[in-house]
């Protein structure tokens, strides 16, 4: 496999992954509606990158596989549904969140270093399909960066000094 194919496979695992980390993160903490809701939606953006991805890997000889579907919500979620709802704003879930937002961040950061050599590559072998990806989906993943760092910023203080 060539070392483009095996960046298209990484980014293609490490968004499906980005996904279901931001879809349990919003499931965690369903009572920080705003964090919820933002999180759902650039899980989104993970998801058609990974189909994106899928795509491009066809014309490199690669087989990946579709984006994951959406599990179904069994007791395990039921459980994290209602002790979010228990928890709300105590300390230990600011401190959960604030994990959680480091493990997302950190995520997106690989994510973005995988989109950045691939447009390199895509660069040096004038491959515009691979430019086009790159150019449509990498300053997604850096808006989901600069999100968890936002997050991060304002919550931090407050939540690490109350402890």
């Amino acid at each position: 496999m060539s070392g483009i194919g095996i960046t298209l496979r990484l980014l293609h695992d490490g968004e499906r992954d980005l996904e279901q980390d931001l879809l349990a993160a919003a499931a965690r903490h369903r009572t920080d509606h705003e964090f919820r809701h933002v999180a759902v939606d650039v899980a989104r953006w993970s998801r058609e990158h990974a189909t994106r991805l899928a795509d491009t890997g066809r014309d490199h000889g690669l087989d990946l596989s579709g984006p994951r579907d959406h599990p179904s919500p069994g007791a395990l979620a039921a459980l994290r549904e209602k002790a979010s709802e228990a928890l709300g704003r105590r300390p230990g879930t600011g401190l959960l969140l604030l994990h959680d937002l480091r493990d997302l961040h950190l995520a997106a950061a690989r994510n973005s270093l995988h989109w950045e050599m691939l447009a390199q590559a895509a660069q040096a072998t004038r491959d515009e399909r691979l430019l086009t990806l790159t150019g449509d989906c990498h300053p997604q993943t850096l808006r989901q960066l600069r999100w968890t760092n936002s997050m991060v910023k304002i919550l931090a203080a407050q939540l690490l000094t109350s402890v």
